[in-house]
């Protein structure tokens, strides 16, 4: 595993949509030289909705595919998935390593203020699952663990309403739910991939001194510590590849991952596959 081979390998990443891409972003920005594969099943979101044993089959499924695109990394970027298959997903890729969103996001925040009250802005499905919870009560079992779905900021992030008066106006009703101790925590986890590209009208809501743990560029910092641990960063002096694959939908794909990236795609940019 240690080889340079293995090394010029790709990393591959895998979400239920879209969301998953301000991880890839991340990664791009924290290691420039890595190739990376980007698959999106597309076809089957949202993963929240499934059972259990459903997630599990479709995370397994794309797992490998990717492993078929030759990867000596997998970023599970998909809070779902993170919480229900990651163990697998461990077994189904071993000896090559395999992160989840969830892990690091948690870290960060136990290192933010240890025995705080961070809270947990996610999906219901997220929430619904405590994935968050418990990470973070497993790293610090003093921590007073506050969660918040807050469904409709996914919508926002997809339609690029990502800032502006409707953004902090949405924002602050979901916050108006929270009692006063939950108005004032240690941190606030970004909870969903999605929700990165609301960080300015969520970061506006709370104090100056609350720490934002952004569980993309959480995600990024640990992949690449981890590489590095394995002798797996890619040396080359160019810039690495992008490879971006998604189950159905490459027009809307290329649309709103666009605003996730930061740049224009076209339909042509992304390959429709099958798991």
């Amino acid at each position: 595993m240690n080889s340079s081979n293995t090394s010029r390998l790709s990393i591959g990443v895998f979400d239920s949509g879209v969301g998953g891409l301000t991880v890839l972003k991340a990664l791009r920005a924290q290691l420039p030289s890595e190739d990376l594969v980007y698959l999106g099943d597309t076809a089957r979101l949202p993963y929240g909705t499934k059972s259990p044993a459903s997630i599990a089959r479709y995370a397994s499924q794309a797992t490998r595919l990717l492993q078929q695109q030759d990867i000596k990394m997998l970023v599970v970027a998909c809070n779902t998935a993170s919480a229900v298959a990651i163990d697998a997903l461990r077994e189904q890729m071993d000896p090559l390593p395999v992160i989840g969103v969830v892990e690091p996001g948690a870290a960060a925040a136990v290192a933010a203020r240890p025995g705080g009250s961070p809270l947990v802005l996610a999906t219901e499905a997220t929430v619904r699952l405590g994935a968050y919870r418990r990470a973070i009560l497993e790293l610090d079992p003093e921590a007073s663990v506050m969660e918040l779905a807050c469904e409709m900021l996914v919508s926002l992030a997809e339609e690029g309403w990502s800032d502006g008066p409707i953004a902090t106006a949405i924002v602050q009703r979901y916050l108006d739910e929270l009692d006063d101790q939950a108005n004032n925590p240690a941190s606030v986890i970004l909870g969903c991939t999605h929700f990165p590209l609301l960080r300015e009208p969520i970061s506006a809501a709370f104090d100056a001194g609350v720490s934002i743990v952004d569980s993309a560029s959480t995600t990024a910092s640990v992949a690449g510590e981890m590489l590095k641990s394995l002798g797996l960063i890619n040396e080359k002096s160019t810039a690495g590849s992008l490879t971006l694959l998604a189950t159905d939908g490459a027009t809307r794909f290329a649309r709103v991952g666009g605003w996730f990236l930061g740049h224009d795609l076209s339909a042509a940019d992304v390959e429709i596959v099958d798991l």
